[in-house]
């Protein structure tokens, strides 16, 4: 997370997301990158190198935005007709994330971590029995699964064979059978004359 700081990130973004564009294409993008690209990245970084003051920090950041997407989910419809809504937002995930603010933490310690502890019970139960009934939803279904799972399986395969062509279809198809005994006895007559 500490790319946010570097001279790139503020000379080249600020002046590409103030822009005036007739879209919000270049904001939403921003917002993406800096809400989940680069923090994944870091999530990637603190983990491989085990340091826990970087994967607490990490932890921080996915409660908070997940929180924040939360919410979003629900009110993305009516705000973000609003002048600046994807600006405002970029300016949140920014700061979110910035050392020097340590805005997830905040958020986090100031409002997230109280209502959780609030309401930690209540959500443990909805969360049990929703987790139940997800349960006995896919086990019910298991026919229904293992057939989906075969129509990717060979849809996938359909589609690597188009997207390999013809030519180098019938190669591996000729590998194949040069390498197994079954295909080569059915596939050549025997030759030998003493056999029947």
């Amino acid at each position: 997370m500490a790319l946010l700081g570097s001279n790139i990130t503020s000379e080249v973004g600020l002046r590409l997301l103030l822009c005036p564009l007739g879209s919000n294409v270049v904001i939403r993008t921003a917002c993406c990158t800096v809400g989940v690209a680069l923090p994944v990245y870091s999530t990637f970084k603190a983990i491989e190198s085990k340091d826990q003051n970087a994967q607490n920090k990490c932890l921080l950041y996915w409660a908070a935005y997940g929180s924040f997407s939360l919410v979003e989910v629900f009110t993305d419809k009516f705000i973000s007709w609003c002048p600046m809504y994807y600006h405002l937002k970029f300016a949140f995930l920014v700061w979110l994330q910035l050392p020097p603010t340590s805005g997830a933490k905040q958020l986090y310690s100031n409002h997230l971590r109280p209502f959780l502890l609030k309401h930690q019970a209540r959500v443990d139960r909805v969360l049990g029995l929703a987790y139940c009934e997800v349960i006995k939803l896919v086990s019910s279904y298991q026919a229904e699964i293992k057939f989906v799972k075969s129509m990717v399986v060979k849809i996938a395969g359909s589609a690597d064979q188009t997207l390999r062509g013809p030519a180098e279809s019938d190669r591996s198809q000729q590998h194949s059978s040069s390498e197994d005994p079954a295909v080569l006895s059915d596939a050549e007559p025997d030759q030998n004359p003493n056999h029947g």
